[in-house]
Order: structure tokens, then C-alpha cells, then sequence
């Protein structure tokens, strides 16, 4: 012990311990000392060796009033009066128990009230009634628990403090607050309360039987000592059979440690009648374990009890026989002491389990141990076994009817053991508190516990990460339609998610609330003494309600209101005949969009009122209808909860009104960017307040080597999230457990001034560090290591550019950093895709879709068209006068589809049952083609005719290859060149002239089915087809009909054994001329000799060579690059 007074230096105080298991050794300081710490370091360990400490230390004068209950006493405290009535009370008792269950506490009166505090499967279960007929009614009244475990044999302290209907129930160090049922505010008890039991079982009102068994101290209730009045033996009290001291339990308890290799080995005590008798109690969480094995004298017949499925299973194990079975019990494993007992004598086995009927099987032969018997596991040399050991504690060993004095085997007199814990049951309630979040359920074994969160909403190890975005900007991020989304506006926050519209049909994204009335309401007949008042119940509740208002750049709410001889406002003083009632259920009597606190209306904002002489529509009191529409978007007072009409009860008076959903759009939290433009540059927010969880994400951007994104320091504990490296991120952490280590390396440097993400997790299962779409990583908590982040410090945040995607509230100092981020876009490859350009907006971004083949907010969204036999879609590139003209002309305006090109990129989605079938063909005004068709076969050949020579490229297996993507390299001769393209079909071909045999059938066959998201280098035909439709660049023949088929093309069940045969291929083609033709083929009488000689050539250039690689899975050429997926 080092201590330290006053003005004095630090000395060392060497206290000397006990030598053994049963002596207490007192030491006393020679001064008071006040601190909140106290650390005991052990410099040495008894000469025997073993390992132990138990240490108590008393500080003040304590005053101890005590009290033993033995399953059969009570006390009864008795009014001075007939009945007591309280509006308040305070009791508060301190208990220890062995046993799971017994009252505590005990008083009803004859009008239905009643107080019950009970211990109940080892927690602790208040009941308590305040005149409710409802619950006196009730056959299984409700109860409020709080705490587990607690017949431990440990001192509980418990405190019930009520005022009215509100209470507070507190167990140790937990606290359980809950307001009672009914109108009831006093608690009516007649006659008594009784303390350790009910003295009369079966007495109407009572439902619990089982009285406590156990110790009290200083049991007080309403500031009255009932042990010190029953001591001294005061008339108010009935002592039944107490004693006023607390005995020590005799037999102690072991707690099995390992669960590989803890056991007790017990020799078996002598028995004359023959066979033997085990009897033990135990308690565990795990469901499966071996509980008690023995050798017997019948070798090699062995009897194992185990825990199997969180039941008891009792096996008589005998070579070349059939195994003997008994099985009892149900959730033994639920962490209550279990009693349990085998009896092997009168030729018969018995098993019984707690107070369940007996199960026996018969025997042909006296079974006779052979001496010893293992508890919890055994040695690895008498291990025959490989059910796992058990864990979890065992108290109350009788062999043959004899106690095993455990004191014994842990001095080395009696027995043998293995990791184990003596004179304790070192059990705990992993699930309580319960750190599953957001109700996930929690179930536990005895050295941890999983979250179930089904249901819940959330995912993750306990249930942190909720499953939906934030808001519908963040649904049209990630490339989502209109439609009902659940969002979840506080993210991993305590309120849940709801569920909303997201109108994204219009460049700001609508987030639409609705509520349960919203058809137009006629309103007649009403008055300020008797007013029409219509309550909004909306979709989510109102604190979910907030944060959305709160998240969103603006809200509004519309308000149709037509009237007719009836006012909005007195005229004669101004006071309010209607009005409506705001979030926070304040009246608000302004309308239309007015300024608040103005009774006025929408008109006299704008001028144009009927009357002149007043502020709104309808107080001119007129016989026709009026109308004093507008929209609320005062963002404090949004959404209306309640209207009041009050001037409807004049012959002729009339109201429609209609109020609308509420509307929010924007999301604050998304683009909420910062610069750091200087090394010290820094945000300093208040400290992180995340003792059992949080997470934190953000986007960055930079081209510094390294730096620290943020940071939270304590004494000891601490959070940092950093850039190490150009490559690597990096999560450190300590919450007492020692310096923790998460690291991410990316294989492209992130200082790339490009948009990266990271996410980081932490709760007290485990820790996640997310970087970009790398790999998760993970770092499993100690099983029994510290929980509690303590962070004191401010959070730092700085030194690069970041993007928060959830924002620290309340910046306290801001140093060389600026707002906004310039170039969103920049760098940014997965904002827009398919080709779709990213344009700058002052929040954030858009997308331009208008060269790729597909749709939506960030261009993925399919844009599809059914196709029948007589269809097709032909897309001009220039008309052929212009060719002509540029030809002669050699004007450098041709263009780029016109002209020849090194590279031409194709991509395309089908899904069709007809074969064979034409898919795409291109066409150049030299009588040159491509074409794309599905063969009989299932196959997709692809064909390039060039100067009336026809080259077969390829077949692309489809039909057993509908789920996989294929990437394939083709490598072609260089005389091929595809020169002023003409036109692009899709579908049926009408002239076809210059076309092959195979290509011509298949032209005169069309396309039946589905074709999606076609693009032919920045050219998007389908798209434009349907967007352009009377354009002099796209022909459309036959019926043409848009459809969401193209959703199918990337559905990810097979199609195989469709009677149709369908084939569904996604095919992305990618032809490269690497070589332009210097000049036209030689002449034709060359062409054999040229041939033959390439031919030869294939055999000894694979460069040149075609040629599959499938380990690339590319096609690769010298002239053309193809990719196909399908």
C-alpha cells in the first residue's frame, strides 16, 4: 500500500495476508485515508503454493441490521390504522440468497392495490398496482425486472422509490424507471406489509408462494427500521420463526474454468447396499458439456452425464452392446442452479433433474463403480470421451449420500483437480445489461455473447449498423427510383427507421411524410364553444419526424383551405375563429406561407386579397367560396399536428380544407465538406461520447503521404483514424485493454486527390475499419477485457480534405479550414456510371446520361425495349450526300463515326427463346458490315465483311454459359478496317445485299424478345430511339414497345431447361483496329499467296495468331479487342 499525507513524501506499507483458505488476517491503517481507488498487488504467495486472494475493506462506522429468513419465517409490519394510502414511498433493504426464487416484500388492500417484490429465476421482479382494474382483472399481472444472478450469496442492494405513478426501481448499480398503469396515484395497502413471505398462501390477491430464503439488512421502509423494531421486539411487528444474524454457508461451490481441461476427480465414498448414488447441483450457460463420468467395474462400461441440446443425457456405455439412454430436462443451460441426481442401485438407473418426475431404465447387473468419479471433464489418460467440457459452477456434492467437503480438495486431502475456482461461483450474465442494440436479442455461453437482429433493422455483431440510408438523397446516390424506402434519419441512433416516399423525379429528391387524413375534410356547423378538431397522426413518430425536418435544407407542407361565409380571424378584434396546432402542440394561427406570429394569409403576402380591409380571403365573409391556400415551410413549426375550425355554425357556412403530406427535401449531412488548406489546420469538436459503441465515416480526398483524420485522447484511452501511408489507413484504439491495430492497405495510392471512404466501427464484440470497397477487416474484444471508451479530450479533426457523412454537433474552434470542397466530380470514378459525365452543382452533383445507354440519377438504371419479328431501331451516323461531299472535299469535318476508327466499342443486354436470331448489325457506306446473331446452335458468331471479303471471328458460347461471365481475347490479321459507318440496326434488316448467307437468314428472321442498354461507341440507339422518336437520324419499323425486361439480362438464376430454350447473354464487344490499312489489298491474284504465307506464320507468332486465352479471360487481338460477358 503506498500512501502520502500532506506535505509529506510517498511511503511504502507492507501489509501482511493470510497463509491459508479460512483465516482472516486484519490490518489496520494508522490514518483515515479518503480516496476512490484501491489497488492490492500481491509481492508473495504461500509456501504451499497456492494462488488466492479475498480482500473486504471497511470504511466508516457502518450500522448492520440483520435478519435470516429460512424458507418459512416472515415479518409483519402492522398499520397503526386500518389502512395506509401513500403517494410516495421509499424502501430499501439490502438480501443475499442461494435461492432463485422468494418474496421479499408483500402488502395489498381491498380495493385491488397491491406492492410485491419478489426474487423470480434469480432476477428481481417488482409488481406493483396503483387501483387498476385492468391489471387486478389479470391473471398474469406484469412485472418490471431488473438484475440476474442474484442468488449468489453475495450481498444485493435494492431501492424502490415512488412518486404517483412514477418509480424507480434500482438493483446495485442498475436502474429500471417505469410508470405505472391507470389513473391511480396512491398506493391503498389494508392492515400490514410482511417482509420474507406471504403469511397466508392462497389469500385473494396474492399470486406468489414461495417464501425467501436467505438474509436481509437494514430493511427500511418510509424512513422506519423494521429489523430495529422487531429486535426490539415492538407491538407493530410479528417476528415468524427469524434470527437477527446472517450464517455462512457451509459447503462452498468450484466454478470449472477451462473448457478443455478442467475436472474434479472424488474418490466414491463405500456403499453396502451395492451400486452407488450421485447428487450435485449446477448452473451454466453452455448447451452442451460433460457433467459427472465414472469407470465401472464391468470393463470397459462407463456412465457419462452430459449436457446435449440443453438437456440432460445419461449414457451407460457398454462395447458390442446397445447403448443405454436417459434424457431429461429442458434449458438447463439457462444459468439457474439445477439439481441433479443418479442412482444406480436396486438393478435400475434413475435420473431426476430439479423437482421433474424420475426417469429410470432397468438393468440386467448391480452396477459397481470402480472408485473414482470425475465431475465437469477427467484426465487426458481416463478421457474416453469427446463430449466437451463442462463449464459453469457446482455446489452441494453428495456421493452415496455423504457431503464432499470441498475445502478439502482444494488443500490437496481428498482428490484431484484441474483449473478450477474454489469457495466462488465466478458466473456471469453476459446479457445484462444487454449490449445488443436496438432490441436484438441476446443469448450467451459462459465466455461470450452474439446479437440476434433479426427483425431489428440493424446488422452487425450488436445490431450498430442499421441496414438503410440516412435519407432519399442518399437512396439516389446509390442509383435508386422513386418509391417507399425505410430510412433510418439518425443512422445507427436509438430512433429506428420509417417508412417514406422518395419522389426523385424532379432534380430535387421530395421526401414525402404522410399522414391518416388525407382526403379533403368539409367542415359545417362548428364553433368556438364546440370547434371541429381533427388530429395528424403521421408515419413515423415525431422525434423520427424532427430529425428528418432537422437533416432536410427545407420542408413544407401545403394547406388547402376553402371557405365559404365562414373567417379565419374575428374582425371585430383580430382573435383567431381557426387556427392549427404545430409540432410541439403550440397553437399557430398564421396560413398560407405567411411569416409566423402573423395572423395573415398567403394573399396579403402577395397583394391580392378580395377585401383590402383584412389579411385573408375568407374574412370577407362572403356568400361564394373562397380560398386561402398556401404552403407552411417555417421549418420549427412543421408538420401540422392538429386544426381547429370554428366558424362553420352560420346558416350557409362552409369549409373544405386539405392539408398534405409534409415534404423535405436536401440532406445537410451529405455534402457537408471541409478544406484543410495548412498542416496545422484542425476542427475541434466536443469530446466523443461512445462508452460502449460508434461508428464513424466520411469521404476524403488528398495528396499528402499521410496524415491524421481525426482523433479523441484521454488519460489512457484514445480513437485515431489516420492515412499512415500513401497506401494504408489506419484505426487505433485503446479502451484499456492495450493499444489496438486495424489497417487497410489499398494497392493504388490513396493520395491520388481522388474520393475515398472509410468507415470505422467500434462496440465490445468487435472493431471494423472499411476503406473503399477493400476487404473488410476485423479485431475481435478480450472475452472479459474492458468495455468503456472514457474519452475526455475535444475530437480533432483535420490536416486533409474530408467529407463527414455523420456530423459532430457543436464545433468549438475551427483553424485554417474552410467550408465546401471544390470538385465533387474530380477523381471520383463512382459517382456516374456507364459513361455518364459528372457535372458540378454547388451541393453536390449531377449526373449526364445523355451518351450513355442508360437512365437514372447516376446512369444504371436499364433502359430496355420488347422486340417482335417485324421490329427494328435503325440509328443514321451521316447521310450519304455528306459522305460523298466529304469525300471529294477531304474536309477534316467528318464525322467520328464516319471515319475510320482504331477502336470501335459496342455493348448490349438480350434475352430471347428464338434461334437463330439477328441481334446488331453496323453498316459503312463501302458495303461493309458487322454483325452479331444468335446461330441455331445457341452460339453468337460475330462477322465482319470487309471489301467483300467475309471474315468469321468467333462463336460465343451462350446457352450452357447463361450465368458466368466469359472475357475472352481474339487476336485477328490487320487487314480488316470498318470505314465511314453508315448505320447501326437492331432487330429485323430490310436490305441486305452485301450480307452472307447466315447473316441474311438470320436478318430475314428479326428479333423476338428483349434487348437493353445498347451502346455503340458514344451513341446510345434504343435511348434515342425512345427519346427522339420522329428524329431523321433513328428509323423504328414495326411495333416498339419499352419494358423493364433488361433487369432479367443480369438476373442471377439460370435459364437452363426453359422448354423455349432461352438465353439470356450480356454481351459487351470491343473491336480494335490497332493498324490503319496503308493501303487497299493487293491485287486479287495475290490474295492465295498472301494467304497461304499468314497461314504458315499462325504456326510460329502467337502475336499475330488467333488465339484464346482463358486464363485472361479477354479476348486479344492485334486488329480488335473484344469482351463479352455473359
Amino acid at each position: 500500500l503506498f500512501t502520502k499525507t500532506w506535505g509529506s513524501t510517498v511511503k511504502d506499507v507492507l501489509f501482511v495476508g493470510n497463509v491459508n483458505s479460512e483465516a482472516v488476517v486484519h490490518n489496520k491503517l494508522s490514518h483515515s485515508v479518503r480516496t476512490r481507488f484501491l489497488r492490492f498487488v500481491p509481492l508473495d504467495w504461500s509456501r504451499s503454493g497456492w494462488l488466492g486472494l479475498r480482500v473486504e475493506v471497511y470504511g466508516c462506522s457502518f450500522k448492520s441490521d440483520v435478519v435470516s429468513f429460512d424458507g418459512g419465517s416472515s415479518l409483519l409490519y402492522r398499520f397503526n390504522q386500518k389502512s395506509m394510502s401513500t403517494v410516495k414511498d421509499v424502501i430499501s433493504l439490502r438480501f443475499k440468497s442461494r435461492q432463485a426464487e422468494g418474496v421479499l416484500l408483500h402488502g395489498e388492500g381491498q380495493r385491488g392495490d397491491y406492492i410485491t417484490l419478489e426474487l423470480h429465476e434469480g432476477k428481481l421482479d417488482l409488481h406493483l398496482n396503483l387501483d387498476d382494474s385492468r391489471l387486478r382483472l389479470s391473471s398474469s399481472p406484469v412485472a418490471v425486472t431488473v438484475g440476474s444472478l442474484l442468488d449468489d450469496q453475495h450481498w444485493h442492494s435494492v431501492l424502490i422509490e415512488r412518486f404517483n405513478r412514477q418509480v424507480n426501481l434500482t438493483v446495485d448499480s442498475h436502474t429500471q424507471h417505469f410508470q405505472t398503469k391507470g389513473e391511480g396515484l396512491s398506493l391503498d395497502v389494508d392492515y400490514e406489509l410482511s417482509f420474507g413471505g406471504i403469511p397466508l398462501p392462497g389469500k385473494p390477491g396474492t399470486f406468489l408462494r414461495k417464501n425467501f430464503q436467505g438474509c436481509m439488512e437494514n430493511l427500511y421502509y418510509n424512513g422506519i427500521n423494521i429489523i430495529d423494531l422487531a429486535k426490539r421486539r415492538k407491538p407493530q411487528i410479528h417476528s415468524g420463526n427469524v434470527t437477527f444474524s446472517c450464517s455462512q454457508p457451509q459447503l462452498g461451490a468450484c466454478t470449472f474454468l477451462s473448457s478443455s481441461s478442467s475436472f474434479l476427480l472424488l474418490p466414491g465414498a463405500a456403499n453396502t447396499t451395492g451400486g452407488f448414488s450421485v447428487q450435485f447441483q449446477f448452473r451454466t450457460w453452455n448447451q452442451d458439456g460433460l457433467l459427472f463420468s465414472v469407470q465401472l467395474n464391468s470393463e470397459p462400461q462407463r456412465l457419462e452425464l452430459q449436457i446435449t441440446k440443453s438437456r440432460l443425457l445419461l449414457t451407460l456405455n457398454s462395447p458390442g452392446q446397445r447403448k443405454s439412454k436417459l434424457s431429461v430436462g429442458d434449458r438447463v443451460n439457462d444459468g439457474l442452479w439445477h439439481s441433479v441426481s443418479v442412482d444406480t442401485r436396486q438393478l435400475q438407473i434413475t435420473l431426476t433433474v430439479d423437482n421433474e418426475p424420475a426417469s429410470t431404465t432397468p438393468l440386467w447387473e448391480q452396477l459397481e463403480s470402480r472408485g473414482n468419479f470425475y465431475f465437469g471433464g477427467c484426465s487426458s489418460t481416463d478421457c474416453l470421451t469427446s463430449a466437451p467440457v463442462f463449464q459453469g459452477c457446482i455446489q452441494l456434492i453428495f456421493i452415496n449420500s455423504q457431503p464432499v467437503d470441498l475445502n478439502h480438495v482444494q488443500q490437496g486431502i481428498l482428490g484431484n483437480y484441474n483449473e478450477l475456482q474454489f469457495d466462488m461461483c465466478n458466473i456471469r450474465d453476459r446479457c445484462l445489461p444487454n449490449l445488443c442494440e436496438h432490441g436484438g436479442h441476446c443469448s450467451q455461453n459462459w465466455s461470450s455473447f452474439s446479437c440476434d437482429c433479426s427483425g431489428t433493422g440493424y446488422s452487425g455483431a450488436t445490431c450498430h449498423s442499421s441496414l438503410y440510408e440516412a435519407s432519399c438523397e442518399a437512396y439516389r446516390l446509390t442509383g435508386s427510383s422513386s418509391g417507399f424506402y425505410s430510412i433510418d434519419p439518425d443512422g445507427s441512433g436509438p430512433m429506428g427507421s420509417t417508412l417514406v416516399y422518395c419522389n426523385m423525379t424532379e432534380e430535387k429528391v421530395w421526401t414525402v411524410l404522410s399522414h391518416n387524413n388525407t382526403a379533403p375534410v368539409r367542415v359545417q356547423g362548428s364553433s368556438l364553444h364546440k370547434p371541429h378538431i381533427m388530429k395528424f397522426n403521421y408515419s413515423a413518430s415525431a422525434e423520427q419526424i424532427q430529425a428528418i425536418i432537422t437533416r432536410s435544407e427545407h420542408c413544407q407542407q401545403e394547406v388547402v383551405y376553402n371557405c365559404r361565409k365562414s373567417r379565419l380571424f374575428n374582425t371585430k378584434d383580430g382573435s383567431p375563429l381557426s387556427w392549427w396546432l404545430d409540432q410541439g402542440e403550440e397553437k399557430q394561427s398564421y396560413w398560407g406561407g405567411f411569416l409566423p406570429a402573423a395572423q395573415q394569409c398567403s394573399c396579403s403576402l402577395e397583394g391580392n386579397c378580395k377585401d383590402r380591409d383584412n389579411f385573408c380571403n375568407c374574412d370577407a365573409d362572403s356568400d361564394t367560396w373562397a380560398n386561402d391556400s398556401g404552403i407552411l415551410s417555417f421549418k420549427d413549426h412543421l408538420p401540422v399536428s392538429q386544426i381547429v375550425i370554428g366558424d362553420t355554425s352560420r346558416t350557409g357556412s362552409e369549409v373544405i380544407y386539405h392539408i398534405g403530406p409534409l415534404r423535405c427535401y436536401g440532406d445537410k449531412s451529405i455534402w457537408n465538406a471541409a478544406s484543410f488548406h495548412e498542416e496545422s489546420s484542425s476542427l475541434l469538436f466536443p469530446s466523443l461520447q461512445a462508452e460502449l459503441s460508434f461508428d464513424i465515416s466520411f469521404y476524403f480526398k488528398t495528396s499528402a503521404p499521410s496524415g491524421v483524420f481525426l482523433e479523441n485522447l484521454s488519460i489512457k484511452d484514445f480513437i485515431r483514424v489516420e492515412l499512415s501511408s500513401p497506401s494504408v489507413v489506419t484505426f487505433s484504439f485503446d479502451v484499456g485493454n492495450g493499444p489496438a491495430v486495424l489497417s487497410v492497405k489499398s494497392h493504388p495510392p490513396l493520395n491520388d486527390r481522388q474520393w475515398h471512404y472509410v468507415r470505422v466501427e467500434r462496440n465490445v464484440k468487435e472493431a471494423s475499419l472499411q476503406v473503399d470497397q477493400l476487404p473488410l477487416r476485423f479485431l475481435e474484444a478480450p472475452a472479459n477485457g474492458h468495455r468503456h471508451l472514457q474519452l475526455s479530450s475535444q475530437l480533432f479533426v483535420g490536416r486533409l480534405t474530408i467529407r463527414l457523412t455523420q456530423t459532430p454537433s457543436g464545433t468549438l474552434a475551427i483553424s485554417g479550414v474552410s467550408s465546401g470542397c471544390p470538385g465533387y466530380c474530380s477523381g471520383s470514378n463512382s459517382l456516374c456510371h456507364n459513361r455518364g459525365r459528372c457535372i458540378e452543382k454547388s451541393s453536390g452533383y449531377i449526373c449526364d446520361c445523355s451518351h450513355s445507354a442508360y437512365g437514372g440519377p447516376t446512369c444504371k438504371q436499364e433502359v430496355s425495349v420488347s422486340f417482335d419479328r417485324e421490329s427494328s431501331v435503325t440509328f443514321t451516323f451521316l447521310e450519304p450526300f455528306s459522305v460523298m461531299r466529304n469525300r471529294s472535299s477531304q474536309a477534316p469535318s467528318v464525322s467520328r463515326e464516319s471515319s475510320s476508327r482504331a477502336r470501335e466499342d459496342m455493348a448490349f443486354s438480350f434475352i430471347t427463346s428464338q434461334r437463330p436470331a439477328m441481334l446488331l448489325t453496323v453498316s459503312t457506306f463501302s458495303q461493309q458490315y458487322m454483325a452479331v446473331i444468335l446461330a441455331r446452335n445457341g452460339t453468337s458468331p460475330v462477322w465482319l465483311t470487309v471489301d467483300h471479303v467475309t471474315h468469321f471471328f468467333f462463336d460465343l458460347f451462350l446457352l450452357n454459359q447463361i450465368d458466368q461471365d466469359i472475357h475472352r481475347k481474339y487476336t485477328l490479321t490487320s487487314n480488316t478496317e470498318l470505314a465511314l459507318i453508315g448505320s447501326l440496326t437492331l432487330g429485323k434488316v430490310i436490305r441486305m445485299e452485301e450480307f452472307s448467307e447466315d447473316v441474311m437468314h438470320a436478318g430475314l428472321k428479326g428479333f423476338i424478345g428483349c434487348l437493353s442498354s445498347v451502346q455503340f461507341n458514344h451513341v446510345a440507339p434504343l435511348k434515342a430511339a425512345l427519346l427522339n422518336r420522329g428524329s431523321s437520324l433513328v428509323t423504328i419499323r414495326g411495333p416498339l414497345v419499352q419494358s423493364n425486361c433488361g433487369e432479367l439480362a443480369t438476373s442471377p438464376h439460370t435459364l437452363q431447361g426453359n422448354a423455349q430454350g432461352v438465353a439470356t447473354a450480356v454481351v459487351f464487344i470491343t473491336v480494335c483496329v490497332l493498324a490503319v490499312m496503308t493501303r487497299l489489298l493487293y491485287q486479287q491474284r495475290h490474295v492465295q499467296k498472301n494467304n497461304s504465307i499468314k497461314q504458315k506464320e499462325h504456326k510460329h507468332s502467337m502475336d499475330t495468331d488467333y488465339r484464346i486465352d482463358k486464363n485472361l479471360g479477354q479476348f486479344t487481338c492485334n486488329n480488335c479487342f473484344f469482351i463479352a460477358n455473359v
